[in-house]
């Protein structure tokens, strides 16, 4: 697969996040998806990711890095959110905070079959501080 096509794949994945269209998401996502090293399959994947939006109803996914090579995604992704509770641990309390994840994503015949992620909690801490 191309760059420019894994990239277009990529953009179009996180609209379907972004627009919620949970019963698209297989179009993206293989059956039997990994999440940090944990066997999730798709129907936990997206189990995982409807429980984000019910924490944070205003979830929003914005790219503010993306690279593409041959079947790997690297990603910067942003988030100004407002979590109803506690979020990874901390009192947030309905306070709007920014943060970034740092996300890799292994392809396999079009598929994201691997996905290794790391939230910088510590920049959310220093904003509720």
């Amino acid at each position: 697969m191309s760059d420019a096509n894994l990239e277009a794949i990529y953009r179009e994945y996180i609209a379907c996040l972004n627009k919620r269209d949970w019963d698209a998401l297989g179009r993206f996502v293989s059956d039997d998806v990994r999440h940090n090293g944990r066997p999730f399959g798709l129907a936990g994947y997206r189990a995982m990711l409807e429980r984000d939006c019910e924490q944070i109803p205003d979830l929003y996914f914005q790219i503010e890095i993306l690279i593409a090579d041959r079947n790997r995604v690297a990603a910067r992704l942003r988030f100004d959110v407002t979590p109803k509770d506690d979020f990874l641990g901390l009192s947030v309390n309905g306070r709007t905070i920014t943060f970034c994840e740092n996300v890799f994503y292994e392809f396999l015949d079009g598929w994201i079959c691997e996905v290794w992620s790391v939230l910088d909690k510590s920049a959310i801490e220093t904003q509720l501080s």
